[in-house]
C-alpha cells in the first residue's frame, strides 16, 4: 500500500531563502555537501533557520541502494584529500557550536571511510575547539579497527542508525545486518565511555509497537543512551512505500515506553530524523547524565 497525501502534522514550511542561501554558500560553493540536501530532509528549512547543517563526506554516492534512502548510489570517487579541512573552515564561518558529520557508505574502501571520519573530527578540533562534535558512520562491514580509528579522535557523540526492526532489515536495510549495527554501538559504549552513543529508528514501514520496544531494549543493553524516531517518508516512486503515518501522539508514547525502558534521552516525532536538533539532545544528554 502506497501513501501519498500527507496528513496536516507532516506539511512543513518553505525554508528561508538567506538562511539556506549562506549554508549553501559556504558547503556546496566549496565543494562540500550536506546530508540535508543530498537525502531530501523534511528539516532543511527549520534547521537552516538555527544556523544547523549536517555535513556529508566521502561523496555523494553510497556502494548500497537501501530501499528508503534518497542518496544516489553506484561507483565513487577517491575520496578528496582536503575535505577535512575545508569542512572544518565551514563549521568556522557559519559558527557552529555542535557539528555534525555524515557519510554515504563506502564499502569499496578498506576501512570504510573512517580515516577521514578521524581527520574531520581533529580538524574541526584544531580551529573550533569549543564545537561540539557528532558523528552518523555506517557499519564498516563489522571491520572493529575502523571503528577504533573513529573512536580514538574522540567525538563527542557517535551516532549509528539501526533504522528499523529485524523482521525489515531483508527489504529496508539491503547489506546490513542489525546484530552487526547492535555491536557496533556496544563496542563503542565499552571503548570509551566519554563518547556518547546514539542511534536512530524510522516508524510507518510495517514494524509493530512490540518491535520497536525490543529494539530500545537491545540498544539500552548495549550502552546506548540516546534515540531518535522519526516518520520514514518516501523519497520517490521507486523508493519503499509508507505503510502508516504515525500520529504525534503515537511518537509521545513511543518516547515515554523508551525512557522507562532506560534510555536517556529520545527525541521522537513525525519530522524528527538523527541529526535534528543534535546540539540541544546533547545538552539534554548531558545534564541528564550528571543527574
Amino acid at each position: 500500500m502506497g501513501m501519498h497525501r500527507l496528513p496536516p502534522w507532516l506539511r512543513t514550511r518553505l525554508p528561508s531563502a538567506s538562511c539556506l542561501g549562506e549554508i549553501t554558500g559556504k558547503t556546496y560553493l566549496r565543494g562540500l555537501r550536506t546530508v540535508c540536501r543530498e537525502a531530501r530532509c523534511p528539516n532543511e528549512g527549520e534547521c537552516s533557520s538555527r544556523r544547523e547543517a549536517t555535513f556529508l563526506i566521502l561523496g555523494d554516492t553510497c556502494t548500497r541502494n537501501c530501499g528508503f534512502c534518497a542518496v544516489k548510489h553506484g561507483l565513487p570517487e577517491a575520496p578528496d584529500p582536503d575535505e577535512s579541512t575545508e569542512i572544518a573552515r565551514s563549521v568556522t564561518e557559519l559558527g557552529l557550536k555542535h557539528a555534525v558529520v555524515t557519510s554515504v557508505t563506502r564499502d569499496d574502501l578498506p576501512d570504510g571511510g573512517a580515516a577521514v571520519f578521524a581527520a574531520t573530527i581533529r580538524e574541526i578540533r584544531s580551529v573550533a575547539p569549543r564545537t561540539t562534535v557528532e558523528v552518523l558512520i555506517p557499519d564498516f562491514r563489522g571491520n572493529w579497527n575502523a571503528l577504533d580509528i573513529v573512536a580514538d579522535a574522540k567525538p563527542d557523540v557517535l551516532n549509528h542508525n539501526l533504522e528499523t526492526v529485524p523482521r525489515l532489515y531483508g527489504f529496508v536495510r539491503q547489506g546490513a545486518s542489525y546484530q552487526r549495527s547492535l555491536e557496533l554501538l556496544r563496542r563503542t559504549a565499552a571503548l570509551d565511555s566519554r563518547i556518547i552513543t546514539k542511534s536512530g529508528l524510522m516508524v510507518g514501514l510495517g514494524e509493530t509497537r512490540q518491535e520497536i520496544a525490543a529494539v530500545v531494549k537491545d540498544l539500552v543493553d548495549a550502552g546506548c543512551t540516546a534515540l531518535t524516531v522519526g516518520q520514514y517518508l518516501r523519497p520517490t516512486p521507486q523508493h519503499l512505500p509508507v505503510r502508516r503515518f504515525v500520529p504525534p501522539e503515537e511518537f509521545a508514547e513511543i518516547r515515554s515506553s523508551a525512557l522507562s525502558l532506560g534510555m536517556i534521552e529520545v527525541a521522537a516525532g513525525p519530522l524528527v530524523r538523527s541529526s535534528y536538533k543534535a546540539g540541544e539532545i546533547l545538552a539534554q544528554l548531558r545534564a541528564g547524565l550528571r543527574d
